[in-house]
């Protein structure tokens, strides 16, 4: 079983390259190629999160899981910030946010939720990510209220000044659960069984794994120009939902396969994480980065997107902010990216 999904693995990667690069096919070949691709780099990077998780933690392994996949979108944001693309980053940074925060914790607490009838982590750790979820909705809303009375110099610099205070504070986070409360915050030891791999051997599957899942994933994002459309999709929807659906299955689906094994407290880790880095870290890097460029990206989102990034931080923090979740909970979460997906849609 184990040799026929290495073959798989490779077999298909190989043939979503040949089918990005020789242009021998069309469009729609090399998505639904990319798209069978894709499942085996999930299942890949899925076992060597776990591998990883054994060793280091489930907090620690998850936060290696989440950071690894952030890296290959922070590279690709910012060649789109370098060609002045704002809005498309912008509409990227929230498809991160609210499919890390309703998608991906939403199937992980439901799949997990349907095995095990109440699964529990760390409640000061769930405590903690409610108020970060909510300083991040507090950060993006204050810009966009006082963008109207001020010029786009002083946008600039509140957007720098807002960056600055953001990246200070995410690693102050790190600082607080990852070293001086680090106990205080860490999961309940459970045994899961021998890891599929030694320590070594799990960290470099993981970076190998990771930088699959980026070329796959730009292979796959490449794709969806052509295809959207024929179908008439407006680039809002495209960058908040279909890129941040595509783009991060692989990685996404690390925390449902860890759900499923009850190790909710790694697949929070990722899917909250995630986001929680996205919003604190990548997103105000890339304001910072885009003064190398000449021109600075703010930090003022549209109003949908505010409200999308809002409801999400809303709901996630209500959900988990008990320490314990259950399958019908992974189920609001749904619900409420399914409304926002057909919002996008219509908009």
């Amino acid at each position: 079983m184990k040799s026929m999904f290495s073959i798989g693995l490779v077999v298909s990667f190989v043939l979503s390259a040949i089918a990005h690069y020789s242009g021998l096919v069309s469009s729609t070949v090399q998505f639904i190629i990319s798209c069978i691709a894709i499942l085996f780099v999930a299942g890949f990077l899925g076992k060597a999160t776990e591998s990883v998780a054994h060793y280091a933690g489930e907090r620690l392994g998850g936060f290696l899981n989440a950071t690894f996949g952030n890296a290959a979108e922070l590279i690709i944001a910012i060649f789109l910030v370098k060609d002045g693309m704002f809005d498309v980053v912008k509409a990227s940074i929230t498809g991160s946010i609210i499919g890390n925060l309703l998608l991906v914790l939403g199937l992980s607490l439901f799949i997990g939720g349907l095995k095990y009838k109440e699964q529990t982590f760390n409640i000061k750790l769930a405590g903690h990510n409610g108020s970060l979820m909510l300083l991040a909705v507090i950060a993006l809303f204050i810009p966009a209220a006082f963008a109207q009375s001020l010029t786009t110099s002083e946008t600039a610099n509140l957007s720098i000044l807002v960056a600055i205070i953001l990246i200070v504070a995410y690693l102050l986070w790190l600082l607080f659960s990852m070293v001086t409360h680090k106990n205080e915050l860490a999961d309940e030891v459970v045994e899961h069984g021998e890891p599929a791999w030694s320590k070594g051997t799990s960290i470099l599957f993981l970076i190998i794994a990771t930088v699959m899942v980026a070329f796959e994933s730009e292979w796959l994002v490449g794709t969806l120009e052509s295809i959207t459309h024929k179908f008439g999709l407006s680039e809002l929807f495209v960058g908040a939902f279909l890129i941040a659906i595509i783009g991060n299955a692989a990685e996404h689906s690390a925390a449902v396969m860890l759900a499923r094994k009850n190790r909710i407290g790694a697949a929070v880790e990722i899917a909250v994480g995630s986001s929680l880095q996205i919003a604190l870290f990548v997103g105000p890097v890339l304001v910072l980065v885009s003064l190398l460029f000449g021109q600075t990206m703010n930090i003022v989102f549209t109003t949908f997107e505010l409200v999308a990034i809002g409801v999400a931080a809303i709901i996630a923090k209500s959900i988990s902010q008990d320490g314990t979740t259950n399958w019908f909970e992974g189920v609001l979460l749904l619900v409420v990216y399914c409304i926002l997906g057909i919002a996008f849609f219509l908009v």
